[in-house]
C-alpha cells in the first residue's frame, strides 16, 4: 500500500521521545519530511533530527503550549523552509495537573488545574487553527491529535489531564465537519498504556501487568504501534476517515 506520504510535510508536536519520536521515524521512513519540536531540549531535537536523515528530510523547531505565539511561530518556520504544513500530529501535552499522592480533587489549586487544562487544549487549538488555512487552500491535510486512554477509562489523580484529553475527541468530531469538504481530515489517536522509555522506568512491573492483565490481546503496546496508527490517518491511505478516536490499547 502506497501511502503517498513522500515529501509530505509533518508537523509533529512532542517529538524528541516516546511515541513522537516513534511517529517521526515512522514518517521519515515514508519519505515524509519531519518538523520535529522541542521546547526545552533542543540538542535532543537535534539528534531525533540526525536519525531521520538531517536538515534535507528533518528539522528542529521550537514549539511551547504554554505561550500563545508559540504555535504561529513554529508553522512559519517550517513553511519558510518548506513552503507549507500538509500534516499536523499534535502529541505535545503538559502533565501538571496530576495532584500528589494524598490530596484531594477540591484541594487542587485553581492555578494549576487552569494551567494544565489550558495548555493542554488551548495550545493544540492554536496550532490547527495556524495549519488549516494552507491545507484548505491546497485541497488535502491531515491533522491527528493524541489522546489517552484516560479520557474515556479515567485514572484517580488525572482529572483534569483527563478532561483536556477528551476534549480532543469533540475538537475532532466538530473540525471534521469545519474541515472535511476541503479535503481536511481529521481523527484522534488514543493510545492506551504505552511502553515508552518513561513509563517502563517509571511505572513498577506489577502495575504494568495489572494493565497488560486487562488488555483483549494480552500486551500493551510499544510507541511503534501507536506510530502506525497515526501514519495511517495522517497518509493519503486513509482516503475518508474522519471524526473518529482510534484506540490502540489492545482492546481495554
Amino acid at each position: 500500500m502506497d501511502l503517498e506520504l513522500a515529501d509530505r510535510v509533518v508537523l509533529l508536536t512532542g517529538a524528541t521521545r516516546g511515541i513522537g519520536q516513534a511517529a517521526a521515524r515512522a514518517f521519515a521512513t515514508e519519505g515524509a519530511r519531519v518538523a520535529v519540536t522541542y521546547r526545552d531540549t533542543k540538542d535532543a531535537a537535534e539528534v531525533v533530527v540526525a536519525e531521520l536523515g538531517g536538515p534535507d528530510r528533518a528539522m528542529a523547531v521550537r514549539y511551547a503550549l504554554d505561550e500563545p505565539g508559540s504555535p504561529q511561530d513554529a508553522v512559519a518556520e517550517v513553511e519558510r523552509r518548506w513552503g507549507g504544513v500538509d500534516v499536523l500530529v499534535a502529541n505535545a501535552y503538559r502533565r501538571d495537573g496530576r495532584r500528589a499522592p494524598g490530596t484531594r480533587f477540591e484541594d487542587v489549586p485553581a492555578d494549576e488545574w487552569r494551567a494544565a487544562l489550558t495548555d493542554n487544549l488551548a495550545g493544540t487549538v492554536r496550532t490547527a487553527q495556524v495549519v488549516l488555512p494552507g491545507m484548505r487552500e491546497r485541497g488535502w491535510g491531515r491533522i491527528v491529535l493524541i489522546s489517552s486512554h484516560i479520557a474515556t477509562h479515567g485514572s484517580r489523580g488525572q482529572e483534569i489531564y483527563g478532561a483536556a484529553k477528551a476534549a480532543l475527541h469533540g475538537l475532532a468530531r466538530s473540525l471534521a465537519w469545519e474541515a472535511g469538504e476541503q479535503g481536511v481530515l481529521v481523527n484522534v489517536v488514543a493510545p492506551g498504556l504505552t511502553l515508552t522509555e518513561g513509563v517502563v522506568r517509571a511505572l513498577p512491573a506489577a502495575l504494568r501487568e495489572q494493565e497488560r492483565e486487562r488488555t483483549a490481546t494480552g500486551r500493551l503496546s510499544d510507541p511503534d504501534a501507536v506510530a502506525r496508527a497515526v501514519v495511517f490517518l495522517s497518509s493519503a491511505a486513509n482516503t475518508n476517515v474522519s471524526g473518529q478516536v482510534l484506540h490502540v490499547d489492545g482492546g481495554r
